[in-house]
């Protein structure tokens, strides 16, 4: 019997083992991290508005966008699905309909903010966060409004950049009061404040690993020995393909070919098997007329 991915990765998470997760801001990139062995995939709110909007990370997706994605994630991959649904589209009442879309769509967790809307990046500058008894209600409506028991309400604060770490870790026991299921502390600065948060937070914790980031990018090792469950690369993928896309499309504009970044390139055959275009063919060959 096949185990419901919420079930999955509530277990996986439990480990505490800081379970390294990419995020994933189309199908496509959620087939490659599949396909190379990952057992999850985080939706990047980020990544999908970067990716297929050429826009900024300041909460300009829609809910409808955001669930056309992971559905279409959902569709093609197995794997546990955590979706960034920023700051859940509104008041507690519309948490309460997020959380049901998103569920719907295949969502294995569900990430709200606390930020005020429009929220902006975890590592811009500027944050501000709206005061905890507005965001405790969103996040008891989150609880009641999923289906599956197993699905997990992640409950980020960005309040360490306004107003320091020991707060924004009280914040975040406040949220676990409320119900949520794991906690996700947004940019610390230091080792030190990082080491602070799962030593301080008695659910499972979030680590968010920005190239280029406020956060000190750890290995894998060291974030699992302080006691984080996950080790979550949100745009890591996002940022290699622009680097790629500027490496080799800028070889093509200046030499008119591309012998010098072949390299570079995913052959014809890679993209089709990634795709899985042989299941197509059996399946136009079994229902041909």
């Amino acid at each position: 019997m096949t185990i419901p991915a919420t079930t999955a990765l509530k277990a996986k998470l439990a480990e505490r083992r800081a379970l390294l997760v990419p995020g994933v801001p189309n199908a496509l990139s959620a087939l490659i991290a599949a396909d190379l062995g990952y057992e999850a995939v985080y939706v990047t709110g980020a990544g999908v508005t970067n990716m297929n909007l050429g826009m900024p990370d300041l909460g300009l997706i829609t809910l409808s966008e955001l669930a056309e994605h992971v559905r279409a994630i959902r569709e093609m991959v197995d794997l546990p699905i955590i979706v960034d649904a920023d700051t859940g589209f509104g008041n507690a009442v519309n948490v309460y309909r997020t959380v049901k879309v998103l569920e719907h769509a295949g969502a294995s967790a569900i990430q709200l903010e606390d930020q005020v809307f429009p929220k902006k990046c975890g590592h811009f500058a500027g944050k501000e966060v709206i005061p905890l008894e507005e965001m405790l209600p969103k996040i008891r409506a989150a609880v009641d409004a999923r289906q599956d028991p197993d699905l997990l309400i992640v409950a980020r604060t960005d309040a360490r950049a306004i107003v320091g770490i020991d707060a924004a870790i009280e914040r975040a026991a406040a949220f676990i009061e409320a119900g949520a299921d794991v906690t996700f502390v947004e940019a610390p600065e230091t080792v030190e404040e990082m080491r602070a948060i799962p030593s301080r937070l008695e659910v499972p914790q979030l680590a968010n690993l920005v190239v280029g980031g406020k956060t000190p990018v750890l290995p894998q090792s060291e974030l699992q020995r302080m006691g984080f469950a996950v080790a979550l690369y949100a745009n890591v993928a996002l940022q290699s393909a622009v680097k790629a896309m500027q490496t080799v499309l800028s070889a093509l504009l200046r030499d008119g070919d591309l012998d010098a970044v072949h390299d570079q390139v995913a052959s014809f055959a890679e993209r089709q098997r990634l795709v899985r275009k042989p299941l197509f063919d059996a399946l136009e060959q079994k229902y041909r007329v």
